[in-house]
């Protein structure tokens, strides 16, 4: 799908919960609050949470009609800065964020290689890079997500982003849905 395939959605309808995705929650509620990219942002659910939570955010998409539902939510004092841009191809930065986080972004494994790593060079030493999908084993044990296996993860694609970082977590989750149960993919590392 593109940008405007996207505006569509989004135009349409809400088309995610306002909460927080709680995993990622979980995971960075323990982090001091910094300076965040939230990578793929839609509709600014993270975003606006970090925000809450005290981080100074980018929220960064491609779909203009997203980022601006997530801008009818801000608080007049949310700290997020929202940039309508494609990650495949915007300057994500070198160094300059404590939290890199990457919720559900599934592009062909070539350019998911390049988003990856050029989010891993954005964030400071110290720092922590968050990434979280749908995994490839979800087309035959799963629910959800999308049905194409070169846009799907696998803890083998998200460990290269990180060699040589502190790997908190980097495993295939079992998360609940109306639906039944997903298979998504984890990972959570501290660049040293």
């Amino acid at each position: 799908m593109d940008a405007s395939d996207w505006d569509r959605r989004y135009a349409e309808a809400r088309q995610w919960s306002v909460e927080p995705n709680q995993t990622a929650a979980r995971l960075i509620s323990a982090l001091p609050a910094g300076r965040a990219l939230d990578v793929a942002a839609g509709e600014g659910r993270m975003a606006l949470w970090l925000a809450a939570q005290g981080w100074r955010v980018e929220a960064l998409d491609f779909s203009a009609v997203g980022l601006q539902r997530g801008q009818q939510h801000a608080a007049a004092d949310a700290r997020v800065s929202w940039r309508v841009a494609d990650v495949r191809t915007a300057d994500l930065g070198e160094r300059d964020f404590d939290l890199v986080l990457v919720l559900y972004l599934h592009l062909p494994r070539a350019d998911m290689r390049d988003v990856l790593a050029r989010c891993a060079a954005a964030v400071r030493p110290g720092g922590h890079l968050l990434v979280l999908g749908h995994d490839r084993e979800n087309l035959s044990r799963g629910v959800g997500g999308p049905q194409e296996d070169a846009v799907l993860y696998d803890t083998a694609l998200l460990g290269e982003a990180v060699d040589g970082w502190q790997v908190a977590q980097l495993e295939q989750i079992e998360r609940s849905t109306d639906s039944g149960t997903a298979i998504d993919t984890l990972l959570f590392a501290r660049r040293p």
